[in-house]
């Protein structure tokens, strides 16, 4: 079935004028886009439920969905007791970005990746960066089509050394992005997802088969901060992490610190306490500065203190690679040996250059550094 004759059939016309961010048209401009209009894809996790309800299974909201309704992600619509995806083959940005940008800092550095999303996000982030794409659905955007096989031609035909999932939450185009995913690694492309990691064990471990790097946003560590500042939860994320970690693939993890909500240097103790005490002592943390956005638009940016005690409780505790992000004259960028302090990797903004790493080991001691560090 098409989109537009499904979505004809489904939903009542929206009171919402078709929006076409800045972003889209400026990073979509240099594409060409399929010729087909988008399919309307069977959702591959929901339970059928009596009365024509579902119940959606892929992330933790596990929303309850009576005929004609749609989830909390805006992606995923009940029709007649067949839960169906809205966002497939119909990214709303895409751009060639270094990896760097991600940030990925241990995963092949200096990288170029295909980049893309759709709209739609199962998060209500009162600070969200995106809230133009990702506190919308699919249908309310302008979009191009942009088929799986699409994707992993563009990232071969522009040089690229990967794909990235990215710019709003991948796990609400699951479908589209596990399929993207296996057809890169057929094409021997790399895969990166970036995530808020509320997604459910299932869908979970059938992707980290097909995806070779993940960031995970660890917005807060406080389950109260969870719902009012992302509208989720606290424990969904802290078990993407563990499974992600104990799955061999590469992590990454993100804490933006937001002025007033995440920026508690207690709370951040906990945090780095639950990290090392579930073996993420080695997985790079970025903690980054929270600029305002959105419904925080008049919250301050994060005092540069806080961003730079929080670094220092971090290596003090034991983790031992972090990086601050959304800082000026930031010098703490570059990579630095765990054992004897060598210089590894420089780095100015998205400029990198390698300095004394030899393969996946510290030029200086040999000591071997975590990281994916040769395709």
């Amino acid at each position: 079935m098409k989109k537009r004759t499904f979505l004809k059939q489904c939903l009542k016309i929206s009171a919402v004028a078709m929006v076409t961010p800045h972003l889209s048209l400026k990073a979509m401009e240099n594409f060409d886009s399929d010729n087909n209009e988008n399919e309307i894809i069977k959702a591959k996790y929901f339970e059928s439920l009596p009365d024509n309800n579902v119940k959606c299974a892929l992330c933790a909201h596990k929303c309850l969905l009576k005929n004609g309704q749609n989830g909390i992600c805006r992606t995923r619509i009940n029709k007649n007791g067949t839960l169906y995806t809205v966002a497939y083959g119909n990214p709303i940005a895409i751009h060639i970005d270094p990896i760097e940008k991600k940030p990925l800092y241990h995963f092949l550095p200096s990288s170029k990746v295909l980049s893309f999303g759709t709209a739609g996000c199962n998060f209500r982030c009162l600070n969200c960066q995106n809230d133009s794409i990702s506190q919308t659905s699919p249908e309310n955007l302008s979009s191009l089509n942009f088929s799986p096989q699409k994707i992993v031609d563009l990232a071969i035909e522009h040089k690229s050394d990967g794909i990235a999932f990215t710019y709003t939450e991948p796990t609400v185009f699951y479908e589209y992005m596990l399929d993207t995913a296996k057809l890169a690694k057929q094409a021997g492309l790399t895969t990166m997802a970036i995530s808020n990691g509320f997604i459910n064990e299932k869908p979970l471990l059938e992707l980290i088969d097909f995806v070779d790097a993940f960031n995970i946003d660890l917005k807060a560590f406080d389950e109260n901060i969870y719902k009012t500042l992302c509208g989720a939860k606290l424990e969904p994320v802290l078990n993407t992490i563990k499974t992600i970690k104990n799955s061999g693939k590469w992590l990454e993890i993100t804490n933006l610190m937001v002025t007033g909500y995440t920026d508690n240097l207690d709370n951040f103790q906990k945090m780095i306490d639950w990290l090392i005490a579930n073996k993420c002592d080695d997985t790079p943390l970025h903690i980054s500065r929270f600029f305002p956005a959105y419904k925080l638009s008049n919250t301050q940016a994060t005092d540069i203190n806080i961003i730079e005690q929080a670094f220092n409780i971090a290596k003090k505790s034991g983790i031992k690679y972090v990086y601050t992000g959304n800082l000026h004259n930031n010098s703490h960028e570059n990579t630095f040996c765990h054992n004897c302090g060598s210089l590894l990797i420089s780095r100015n903004r998205y400029s990198t250059k390698i300095e004394n790493l030899k393969g996946n080991k510290c030029g200086k001691c040999e000591t071997q550094i975590p990281g994916i560090w040769i395709k």
